[in-house]
């Protein structure tokens, strides 16, 4: 099976590299094809794009988006999007300004905690500042010595009832596979071993997902056990949904792989890279 890795982040988001950057990373590990998925924004995929053909490997135009379905945060990953469209540039820009908000309401509850300039500490790990995630937050509370690393803030703060948590509500399911499919791309649920849900919810979630346009599933990610790998391969199988494969790379040190290294996908699955609206974008 061919070494492609469609999900990882850049510094236009809430990755450590540029586009660039993250694009030789890949190759140097080997990929024969690799995908940007930034949170809510295309800024960086033209970067990338140049790259990937300096690198001679394919590269397929992504992007992660931030989705409330039953009163939960889950992300859907674009595949192989025009990022061009108007649609979806737009819901990407509102959801871009419901960041920022949020982003002060974090800043501004963290202060009332006692922790004085996480706006601007926050800003200063990121490239972009309409896009401040909590990610941005930790790696400043990290750097004031509140936390020993990134993941470990989030059992002291950014999460709900602690502080820094603010709730959001982003885009609907329906919207977001709309924007994609309307840009012409391939809708993936990414990571769900993450989402806190119980059989009965992620089966309802994936009925619904296919229902509305959704293709593919993510069975392979640095957050997934073996045994969530075999899980989500069965419920592929199921709802006849493509097989997809991301390392949700953000950069060292803060990510359990690397771009290309993590374990292939099960045999029995169809790739969601064999989909004609992504295969033509991954042949050099």
């Amino acid at each position: 099976m061919q070494n492609i890795d469609l999900h990882n982040h850049s510094r236009v988001s809430d990755g450590v590299l540029t586009p660039s950057e993250l694009v030789v990373l890949a190759a140097d590990n080997s990929v024969a094809g690799v995908a940007l998925t930034d949170h809510d924004d295309l800024a960086g995929l033209g970067e990338a794009r140049q790259a990937a053909a300096l690198q001679r490997i394919g590269f397929v135009a992504g992007v992660e988006i931030s989705v409330t379905w039953d009163g939960k945060t889950l992300h859907v990953v674009g595949l192989g999007v025009d990022e061009t469209n108007l649609a979806l540039q737009q819901g990407l820009a509102q959801l871009r300004q419901g960041r920022h908000e949020r982003a002060l309401k974090m800043a501004g509850d963290l202060a009332r905690a006692g922790v004085a300039g996480a706006w601007e500490g926050a800003r200063s790990h990121a490239q972009h500042s309409a896009i401040l995630t909590r990610t941005h937050f930790a790696r400043f509370l990290v750097e004031r010595g509140m936390a020993r690393d990134v993941s470990s803030v989030f059992k002291r703060f950014l999460v709900k009832g602690k502080p820094g948590y603010v709730a959001h509500r982003w885009a609907g399911l329906a919207e977001a596979l709309a924007w994609i499919l309307g840009a012409g791309g391939v809708a993936v649920l990414a990571h769900p071993g993450r989402y806190a849900m119980n059989p009965r919810e992620m089966e309802r979630l994936l009925g619904e997902f296919s229902d509305l346009g959704g293709r593919g599933i993510e069975v392979s990610t640095a957050n997934h056990s073996q045994e969530e790998r075999e899980r989500f391969a069965g419920l592929a199988r199921y709802y006849g949904l493509l097989a997809s494969r991301g390392a949700d790379y953000h950069g060292p040190g803060e990510s359990r792989c690397e771009p290309g290294r993590i374990p292939l996908l099960p045999m029995g699955l169809t790739p969601v890279w064999e989909d004609e609206r992504l295969r033509d974008q991954l042949i050099i």
